[in-house]
């Protein structure tokens, strides 16, 4: 304890000795649990919302084309995004030292990245479908259904 001569009394150091406030730098798990919670209260409506629009995509009549269809983006486009947005609130919490609420939001983040490339390789798979095998009455061509206007 430092004496100064004009006082007879010790004074007690300048934030030497005092206890300190908790760090900012540590995340309540309180707190970080009630984030994760009113965040999962709000993207579970999303999440819905999403696949009721996905879903009601295939009600439209189906448009003739010829060949393949092409690959259709929006279902991973906006799987993508969801997953990306998800992925980013993780980040925010994880580096704004709530580590619960951002582990939380990384575990829906790669429950949404398995359904954003679930959703890749369905669409892949649709728009690339497998060669017919070779029809063995006809060399070198594939089985078609047969046509009675062509088989005359």
């Amino acid at each position: 304890m430092p004496f100064e001569p004009s006082s007879r009394t010790p004074r007690l150091p300048e934030n030497d000795c005092r206890p300190r406030k908790p760090s900012v730098s540590r995340g309540d798990g309180f707190a970080g649990g009630c984030i994760s919670l009113i965040l999962l209260l709000i993207e579970i409506p999303v999440a819905i919302l999403l696949w009721l629009s996905l879903s009601l995509r295939g009600w439209s009549p189906p448009e003739e084309h010829s060949g393949a269809p092409t690959m259709d983006w929006v279902p991973v486009l906006w799987l993508g995004g969801f997953t990306l947005s998800v992925l980013m609130v993780a980040m925010v919490f994880l580096l704004s030292a709530h580590p619960y609420a951002g582990t939380v939001q990384l575990l829906i983040a790669a429950i949404a990245l398995i359904f954003t490339m679930a959703a890749w390789d369905q669409e892949y798979e649709r728009a690339h479908p497998s060669p017919l095998p070779t029809c063995p009455t006809r060399a070198g061509t594939p089985c078609t259904a047969s046509d009675s206007a062509t088989d005359r």
